[in-house]
């Protein structure tokens, strides 16, 4: 079988981690920002993991699975 392309978009969202789980940034951070308190702002600077139902998908995007 020939190789899976890596799709482009997911190449630049998600990272995989030393142990194989995928980081991600989290949303709502972009604009707007003056409505947001600064702990939701804060709280949105720190990465997060992908939720295990959405891991098979995305690394089948980054052509890992």
């Amino acid at each position: 079988m020939p190789k899976l392309k890596t799709k482009s978009s997911a190449k630049k969202r998600f990272k995989v981690t030393a142990t194989g789980k995928l980081k991600r940034e989290k949303a709502y951070r972009s604009h707007i920002l003056t409505k947001k308190n600064r702990q939701r702002k804060r709280n949105l600077r720190q990465n997060d993991l992908v939720h295990p139902s959405d891991a098979q998908r995305i690394k089948k995007m980054l052509g890992l699975a």
